[in-house]
């Protein structure tokens, strides 16, 4: 067994390990049934452009360049296992990280909006992280909303010339935060304050989840910046093939 077979395994038995960890469901993730149908349906509608334009981004990016789904499989993993660990917060809630920026740098917005969804699912159905009802306002904050300030910001960088990894570091943390503050609007304007409306309402939700996501965004940054230094190294041709697809997106 190789170094790099050895560095796969112990990162899935890790993996592995952390999904066995029983976990609570009062997560960041709007939980099941805490949307009002109407706000479920209205938020699911506002996906499915995205969604519909990302199947179709995968399969051309499939069917011309086959290496590219080694990175699509990557960064699918990528965002299930990051997301998946939540950290405490205060009144008996958490928070956690995205992952989502990975994709929307390596693939752009549409490709991740899918992966996000796909990833949303499991989580749904297996450790009970976030909801079915609630899926489409999920999808929206974390594998939209967050993946479009990411790759708005990073393609500014590269126009800046801004260093690389300091410019992934930048997209993907800043995208972590625009996704909270996506999902406290979202339930800001589901559950408005009896005194100050949507905007005070807005403002307890950002309270309660600032303590944990700022540090937590920041850690992402790191993370994703970690994972390009990676893939620099062990899939450069995947990579290489995959710049060529796009355009030269991560250059």
């Amino acid at each position: 067994m190789t170094t790099v077979e050895k560095k796969i395994m112990s990162f899935s038995i890790v993996a592995g390990l952390v999904f066995c960890v029983p976990q609570t469901a009062l997560a960041m993730h709007i939980m099941e049934g805490y949307l009002p149908p109407a706000f479920c349906i209205g938020w699911g509608a506002i996906c499915l452009p995205f969604l519909a334009a990302g199947v179709i981004t995968i399969r051309q990016l499939v069917q011309q360049h086959r290496k590219s789904i080694l990175l699509l499989a990557m960064a699918g993993a990528f965002v299930f296992v990051i997301s998946s660990l939540k950290i405490p917060s205060v009144t008996g809630s958490c928070s956690h990280m995205t992952g989502t920026g990975l994709g929307a740098i390596l693939f752009g917005v549409p490709a991740t909006s899918v992966l996000g969804l796909i990833v949303l699912v499991f989580q749904a159905l297996l450790l009970a992280h976030g909801g079915l009802t609630t899926l489409g306002a999920n999808t929206f904050s974390m594998a939209i909303a967050g993946p479009l300030l990411t790759w708005g910001v990073y393609q500014a960088g590269k126009k800046l010339r801004l260093p690389k990894l300091f410019n992934v570091f930048l997209a993907a943390m800043l995208g972590d935060l625009l996704t909270y503050c996506v999902t406290s609007v979202q339930l800001a304007l589901a559950y408005p304050s009896a005194e100050g409306g949507m905007w005070s309402s807005m403002m307890e939700f950002l309270a309660v989840f600032a303590p944990t996501q700022l540090p937590l965004a920041i850690i992402e940054g790191i993370l994703t910046m970690l994972v390009m230094m990676g893939l620099e190294t062990y899939a450069k041709s995947e990579l290489h093939e995959l710049c060529c697809a796009k355009g030269g997106l991560f250059k």
